[in-house]
């Protein structure tokens, strides 16, 4: 089980009810004073900044993995709109009831000319029309919204009569524009249109474009956010259903993109279809433009938010600063050493490296020093600190301690003194070594810390209380 991710609303609902309540109880405590409680939701439990910090990190995440992958999905788009339209080609060429053959599967066609299905070896009903008819709008939406940023509710409101031309006031070059109609902000904004969004654009009009009169038909359109009906307007997003205009709907939009990605087969991390939502190409488009130098006021104007905080929240943050101020300390520090130390090494180098820790292992411990550096101590490791003793090998210690004993006692009889006084130094090595094994615990002991007395109370004067 995981917690929910809207916990937070719920939990801030019932709270208010409960001190609706308690407030009420107070005005009128007749009729709501029984009803009062306590509350059982603390205010602690309703803090919104940390689910607020939490649905950035999942909306950063989630741009994270659908950006690198926006190319692939818009040719997939394009891909999938082509395989269907070949197969409706190929049915409208061939007479009703005869078989023809499409990307290696063959199919019987049905009814008169004027329809578009036929049927496979299976004997299900294909609807080849209505296959190339969703194929087409969902290229069309990932073009148009990848290329644009803005909203879905943005896109399927949009007119033809948006599409305007200016010229700019120092070259006198016109450019084509794209004037966004009030959506959720109830702010106009116009949008400059690349040639690639101008393609589709044109796209998209030859298809809807009458082909008697050249015109696009007006359609009255429902908002389902305004809960109102718009004025006949040419829109650019309808289609024809049985000699009825229409207006593609979101749902239907949605329902698209899930048919491409399952013509594409893209997985994220996890292995999980990588789905694609509407507002996901909106977050990308705005990502992408910061990333690539736009300044957020800038891309603030573009995408129609009110507020620049909004902008920056859609904006999926990169570590860049950090990997860059990285990089540069890196090429820093190759900068100060020698560039011969920066290089793959020799099968002999890589084996003496790992020699060098089966060198390590001495009979009375380890030996600490660094790799690559000389012995100071001529291998006389009972003299060395960094000798590492084991507390299994005392025993040897204490012969070697007595056996150096034994060897001053014999080098002063016969006055061997510089002898002795090398032996001397390898005893007091040796008794550091037992006494650094004597001061190491063998297991954790308990300290007794007793049970505390209490103090003795002020002294009072005699006959007082």
């Amino acid at each position: 089980m995981v917690d929910r991710a809207d916990r937070a609303p719920l939990l801030m609902t019932v709270r208010a009810f409960y001190l609706d309540i308690a407030r009420w109880a107070v005005e009128e405590p007749a009729r709501w004073g029984p009803w009062a409680a306590p509350c059982p939701i603390k205010e602690a439990e309703i803090t919104d900044r940390k689910r607020v910090k939490r649905v950035k990190a999942r909306m950063d995440q989630r741009t994270r993995e659908r950006l690198p992958a926006l190319e692939s999905f818009a040719k997939a788009a394009a891909d999938h709109h082509r395989f269907h339209l070949t197969g409706l080609e190929a049915l409208l060429a061939a007479p009703p009831g005869a078989a023809f053959t499409v990307h290696g599967t063959t199919f019987v066609r049905t009814g008169n000319a004027a329809t578009a299905t036929a049927r496979g070896q299976d004997g299900a009903l294909r609807y080849f029309d209505l296959a190339e008819h969703r194929a087409f709008w969902a290229w069309a939406a990932v073009e148009v919204l990848r290329h644009t940023g803005m909203r879905i509710e943005e896109m399927l409101e949009l007119s033809h009569h948006a599409m305007i031309q200016y010229r700019l006031p120092t070259t006198g070059e016109i450019v084509p524009l794209l004037q966004i109609a009030p959506s959720k902000t109830d702010q106009e904004r116009v949008l400059l249109v690349s040639p690639e969004l101008a393609d589709v654009l044109a796209t998209i009009i030859r298809r809807v474009r009458n082909p008697k009169t050249g015109v696009i038909p007006l359609l009255s359109a429902y908002d389902y956010e305004e809960r109102v009906w718009n004025l006949p307007t040419p829109l650019p997003f309808q289609w024809d259903r049985s000699g009825e205009n229409s207006r593609i709907s979101g749902e239907f939009i949605r329902n698209a993109l899930a048919e491409v990605l399952a013509f594409l087969g893209l997985t994220d991390s996890t292995g999980q279809p990588l789905h694609f939502a509407p507002h996901d190409f909106r977050r990308m488009f705005i990502t992408d433009a910061i990333r690539s130098g736009l300044p957020p006021h800038i891309a603030q104007t573009i995408a129609g938010h009110a507020n620049i905080n909004t902008t920056m929240g859609y904006h999926a943050i990169y570590p860049s600063e950090t990997l860059e101020a990285h990089r540069a300390f890196i090429s820093r520090r190759r900068a100060l050493r020698p560039a011969e130390e920066y290089r793959t090494p020799t099968d002999t180098e890589w084996e003496d490296f790992l020699g060098h820790f089966e060198r390590r292992k001495l009979s009375v411990g380890t030996c600490a020093r660094a790799y690559g550096t000389a012995c100071i101590h001529e291998h006389a490791c009972v003299r060395c600190s960094l000798l590492r003793p084991d507390p299994a090998q005392r025993d040897r210690l204490v012969e070697i301690r007595d056996n150096l004993v034994a060897r001053i006692t014999e080098a002063e009889q016969e006055g061997w003194l510089g002898e002795a006084e090398g032996l001397q130094i390898s005893l007091t090595g040796a008794q550091e070594k037992l006494a650094q094994l004597d001061r190491r615990p063998s297991r954790p002991s308990t300290v007794d810390l007793g049970l505390p007395t209490p103090r003795p109370g002020p002294k009072t004067r005699a006959g007082s209380p």
